[in-house]
């Protein structure tokens, strides 16, 4: 009994914070309760932590049954699946590739979603299937389609949806081409991240019909939009938010090791210069984000020194072209090399003033429009205002 009182308030706790944040709203209330998120959290759990992207050692419920609880009924993501499956050991595996997200993002991302009783919902990832029951017990039966491109994971979500009275349509699959076979959907979500809206969702959708999605460039930074489609297959809207979750298998971006970069040890044939611009003021995650989305095919890396210098590494996805620039404590200038036909540093900088010389927006004076061929821009305050695109500096 005393186990049970313990764990029920854990959740009303949680629940009470979650409220007083404003992320569950009342209405979402009994789902909460009806659908408890520890009926969908496996066994083996790696506990994140709040705003950070990051996870802690593996937690075992048989061994540590209160550390356990008290993860499931915090506000962070767990980590439930390591490298698609491949690792399940002690400690942490390379690449987390499932997990349960932060229940203030799960509920912030179901209230844009704006969902009603009847509406039929197409959802992208099924996981853990906890965000596919609160769904289901939302909208009624039979009216959410989940698609997990998973097998195993999609087999154990059946499992714990069974007995719950609400009963999502699982689908194994790949999520990019959504689920034709019941569409069109009032309503569509991704509990994935993605770099382009698939045209399959967008055409899906009835019009008038929304996509709730976590959406960011290459180079980093991410946030929810929430588009409307339009009568003429279009689809716009605001970023809501930042976001940080695992990308569409489908979409994962190559990043080429190290070596592929430089014949010979660093500085190689680089180009020195200076910049007085922070190497500590561009890795904000809405900094990257703007840069991201002005900046294309880059990506970063940071080799950190034990002084508490860093070097920031940039390079194109197409191999052709690196730079550096160094971080020391209290420098006021900055030291970068660059090689190759682009000058990354060149076109990061240049996009990072342009977002300062905006007063720096967040993520919700951003928006996104996707036009009828699929083509997306991003766009600061309206849609007519469109966010400027580097051009590759050489």
């Amino acid at each position: 009994m005393t186990d049970d009182i313990t764990r029920t308030t854990h959740a009303d706790e949680l629940a009470a914070a979650l409220l007083k944040m404003g992320a569950l709203t009342p209405d979402w209330l009994p789902a909460y309760h009806a659908v408890p998120r520890h009926r969908f959290v496996p066994d083996v759990i790696w506990p994140g932590h709040a705003d950070e992207n990051r996870q802690d050692d593996r937690v075992i419920r048989s061994d540590d049954p209160e550390l356990w609880w008290r993860a499931v009924h915090s506000d962070v993501p767990i980590t439930t699946q390591w490298d698609d499956g491949a690792y399940d050991g002690p400690g942490r595996g390379a690449i987390p590739s499932s997990s349960s997200s932060m229940p203030r993002m799960v509920f912030l991302m179901l209230a844009a979603l704006e969902v009603e009783h009847g509406h039929r919902v197409l959802e992208i990832g099924t996981g853990t299937a906890w965000n596919a029951a609160l769904l289901a017990h939302r909208v009624g039966p039979g009216n959410v389609v989940s698609v997990e491109v998973d097998a195993s994971l999609a087999e154990e979500a059946r499992r714990r949806l069974a007995g719950f009275g609400a009963d999502p349509i699982l689908v194994v699959g790949d999520g990019s081409l959504g689920y034709p076979e019941l569409a069109p959907y009032h309503r569509v979500i991704a509990t994935c991240s993605i770099g382009r809206i698939p045209p399959a969702w967008i055409a899906q959708t009835r019009p008038g019909g929304v996509i709730v999605a976590p959406w960011g460039p290459t180079y980093g930074g991410e946030g929810i939009v929430r588009l409307t489609v339009a009568d003429d297959g279009t689809a716009s809207g605001r970023f809501i938010g930042s976001s940080a979750f695992m990308r569409l298998r489908q979409q994962r971006v190559e990043r080429p090791p190290f070596r592929a970069y430089l014949s010979e040890p660093w500085p190689a044939d680089g180009t020195r210069s200076s910049t007085t611009l922070s190497p500590d003021e561009v890795g904000e995650w809405i900094d990257m984000f703007a840069i991201g989305v002005q900046v294309p095919r880059m990506f970063c890396r940071v080799e950190r020194y034990d002084d508490g210098s860093y070097t920031l590494w940039l390079y194109d996805t197409d191999v052709t072209s690196w730079a550096t620039a160094d971080y020391e404590p209290d420098a006021v200038e900055y030291g970068v090399r660059q090689a190759g036909p682009r000058r990354l540093w060149d076109e990061l900088e240049s996009a990072w003033r342009w977002w300062d010389n905006q007063d720096r927006p967040d993520f919700d004076r951003f928006g996104l429009t996707v036009g009828p061929a699929g083509n997306e821009r991003v766009w600061l305050d309206r849609p007519d205002n469109l966010v400027p695109k580097s051009v590759p500096t050489t």
